[in-house]
C-alpha cells in the first residue's frame, strides 16, 4: 500500500500551576501591545478573569475585555467581537475559558483582517486559501475547562444563528501562537461542567482512536489521553482542588484536540446539531450519545477497542469496554439517553439529515446513510 499523509502537530504549550503569570510575557512574544481578552458572559466577573486582565494591566499591555459570547457561539458574537477589536485598536488576541471563549476568540482573531463572510472559510476542501493569511491576528489561548481542545487546535465551530447548524471554520493559522495549561483555573469549575468537558476530551479520543483514516501518531496519542480520563477524570470530579488530577485533564484535553485532526466519527456528528438546536451542553451531549454509537460502530470497531482495553486495564474485551462507559457516565451523573436531557424525539428526521452533512460524519467507522443515523438518534432517546 503506498501510504500518503499530511500531519501537524500543536504550539508551544505552558503547562502547570501559576503559570497564568506569564500571559503578558506570552502577549509579547507574539508582538502584542494591545491585546484583547475574549470570553464567555459567565467567566467575565470571575476572580480567574480579573487575575489574567490585572497580569495584562501590570505589563502595560492594558486592560480590554469583550465577553458577549453564547454558550453555542454564533456570527452576531462574532461580528460585536470584531467590532470591539477594532475599534478598540487591538493587535492581538488572549482566547480565555471554555470551548466558547477560546473559538471565538480564535475567530476574532482570524476574520479581523479579512473582507469575506465567515462562511466562506469552512472546513471544506481548500476554502481556507481564501483567507488574507497576512491579517489573521496573533493568539494566546488559554483554557480554563479541560475538555474541548481548542486552544491547540485549527479551527473554531460557529453556529449560524439562522439555520442553526454548527460549522467548522478552519485555517492553519488558527492554531494559537503560545498556550497557557494552568490548572489552577480550573480548580473552580462547577462538578457539571467538570464532568461534560472531561467526557468531551475523552469522546475526541476515543472517536480518534477508531477513526478508519491512516495517522498512528494520533491513534497513540488518543489511547494515551483516554488513560488519563480514566484514571484523572473521577479524581477531578470528585475533587476539584486535586491539581495533579486537573493538571492531567488539560493534558488529556490538548491530547484529544491533537488527535482529532486523525477524525471524528458519529458522536459528534449527532451532538452537534443536537447543541446547534437545543443549546445543550456539547461535551454532556458528547457523553449521553456515547454507548448508542459504541454498538452502532462495533462490527467495525471490535478488534481496536478490544486492544484499548487491554491498555487501559479493562477486562471483557469490547463489552467490557462499553460496560466502563456506562459505569464512568453513572458516577459522573451524565443523563442516561437525550429523554433524561429533556429533548423530545419529534425532530429526529431534521436532526438526521444535519447529523450526514456534519464534517465529523465521514470519519465515523460505519458510513452514516439517513436511514441508519436515524435509527441511531432513535436509539438514543
Amino acid at each position: 500500500m503506498n501510504i500518503v499523509a499530511n500531519w501537524s502537530y500543536p504550539t508551544a504549550v505552558k503547562m502547570g500551576r501559576g503559570r497564568i503569570k506569564e500571559l503578558a510575557d506570552a502577549c509579547k512574544s507574539l508582538g502584542m501591545k494591545k491585546p484583547l481578552l475574549i470570553t464567555d458572559r459567565g467567566l467575565a466577573p470571575m476572580g480567574i478573569t480579573q487575575t489574567a486582565l490585572d497580569v495584562l494591566e501590570e505589563a502595560g499591555l492594558g486592560r480590554a475585555i469583550f465577553a458577549d459570547v453564547d454558550p453555542n457561539p454564533n456570527e452576531k458574537n462574532l461580528e460585536a467581537g470584531i467590532k470591539a477589536y477594532k475599534d478598540g485598536g487591538h493587535d492581538g488576541v488572549v482566547a480565555f475559558g471554555g470551548g466558547s471563549g477560546l473559538d471565538l476568540g480564535k475567530c476574532v482573531a482570524f476574520m479581523a483582517g479579512q473582507t469575506r463572510p465567515v462562511w466562506d472559510f469552512e472546513d471544506i476542501g481548500d476554502w481556507w486559501t481564501r483567507a488574507n493569511s497576512d491579517g489573521i491576528a496573533p493568539i494566546v489561548a488559554v483554557p480554563t475547562t479541560a475538555g474541548t481542545g481548542s486552544e491547540v487546535g485549527r479551527a473554531s465551530v460557529i453556529t449560524n444563528s439562522v439555520t442553526h447548524v454548527k460549522k467548522i471554520i478552519f485555517h492553519p493559522k488558527f492554531l494559537p501562537g503560545v498556550v497557557i495549561c494552568d490548572p489552577e483555573l480550573t480548580v473552580g469549575m462547577p462538578k457539571m461542567i467538570t464532568a461534560g468537558t472531561g467526557m468531551d476530551a475523552f469522546a475526541h479520543c476515543l472517536e480518534a482512536y477508531s477513526s478508519p483514516f491512516y495517522h498512528p501518531m494520533s491513534q497513540g496519542i488518543a489511547l494515551e489521553g483516554m488513560r488519563l480520563v480514566k484514571e484523572f477524570l473521577p479524581r477531578a470530579y470528585h475533587d476539584g482542588t486535586d491539581i495533579e488530577a486537573r493538571t492531567n485533564m488539560m493534558s488529556a484535553a490538548a491530547m484529544g484536540a491533537t488527535a482529532f485532526q486523525k477524525g471524528l466519527g458519529a458522536i459528534h456528528a449527532l451532538s452537534h446539531p443536537i447543541g446547534a438546536v437545543y443549546n445543550t451542553h456539547h461535551g454532556m451531549t458528547n457523553a449521553v450519545v456515547m454507548p448508542p454509537v459504541l454498538k452502532f460502530n462495533r462490527h467495525t470497531i471490535e478488534d481496536k477497542i478490544e486492544r484499548a482495553a487491554a491498555y487501559l486495564g479493562i477486562s471483557g474485551g469490547f463489552d467490557g469496554f462499553y460496560d466502563y462507559v456506562l459505569a464512568l457516565r453513572a458516577e459522573l451523573h451524565v443523563p442516561e439517553n437525550l429523554t433524561a436531557m429533556g429533548i423530545a424525539n419529534d425532530r429526529i428526521d431534521e436532526l438526521s439529515a444535519m447529523a450526514i452533512e456534519d464534517p465529523s460524519a465521514g470519519g465515523n467507522p460505519v458510513k452514516m446513510t439517513l436511514e441508519n443515523t436515524k435509527q441511531l438518534f432513535a436509539d438514543c432517546f
